[in-house]
């Protein structure tokens, strides 16, 4: 090397942190538990039904028929990049959403969260922010230096959600693939490891049962409380 060029700060001590593992995860509102064909399928399809635009970004779906929804789960059960979970609301015991980590990459300290598969039903609820804020937390509590998510330019849900969660805009990769035999520009969201804390203490008051009223109804909105986060990275957000 030459001393004369800038180098980037020494990562001290630096150990891959592990893959993750096919276990389950479980919150207040939220149980992760790793996709199961057997035991999520017949729910997760009934779930499905009542919004066939869930399918809108991703790759795959929608699913005319429970077989169908079965033997693209059967597949995706087997794979550990992405290794996906079905996401099932604690109160009613019922699986209602799956989603997944990919591009998983010990040796750089970096994971991704992706293939996010919402129900009507689950949307907009408090099981799914913890749900996403269980897999942020698992990442970066094993020693991964960034979580990323990725998604479709043009998912607006999809961008105000990473964003809605702390994540920082990192810019467009133009024409990145080709889904559905439609072009994609993929933005770019991610958190780092030093702004997990500050992540972690805005997603458990969030989460603070005094934070939801007698009819679930919430407080203080996340996007407020991780705002002064983004705001910390670009000023403009504050």
């Amino acid at each position: 090397m030459d001393a004369a060029l800038p180098l980037g700060a020494e990562v001290a001590g630096w150990t891959p942190p592990p893959r993750p593992a096919r276990q389950a995860m479980a919150g207040r509102h939220a149980v992760l538990e790793p996709l199961d064909p057997d035991r999520h399928c017949a729910e997760l399809h009934a779930a499905n039904l009542a919004d066939p635009a869930m399918w809108t970004y991703l790759p795959y779906g929608p699913f005319a028929s429970e077989d169908a929804y079965r033997h693209w789960a059967e597949s995706a059960a087997t794979t550990d990049d992405p290794l996906f979970f079905a996401v099932r609301d604690a109160r009613s015991g019922r699986a209602g959403g799956a989603m997944s980590y990919l591009r998983i990459a010990p040796e750089a300290g970096s994971i991704e969260i992706g293939h996010i598969a919402l129900s009507a039903g689950m949307q907009r609820r408090p099981a799914a922010t913890e749900a996403m804020t269980l897999m942020i937390g698992w990442a970066f509590g094993a020693g991964y230096r960034r979580v990323e998510w990725k998604c479709n330019a043009l998912n607006l849900a999809s961008r105000r959600a990473a964003e809605r969660l702390g994540l920082s805009y990192e810019g467009i990769f133009r024409q990145a693939t080709v889904v559905k035999g439609r072009n994609r520009d993929t933005a770019w969201f991610a958190a780092i490891d030093s702004e997990w804390p500050a992540l972690k203490a805005a997603y458990a008051a969030w989460l603070e049962p005094a934070n939801f009223d007698a009819d679930g109804r919430q407080r203080l909105r996340l996007s407020d409380l991780t705002r002064p986060i983004l705001a910390a990275r670009d000023p403009a957000l504050a």
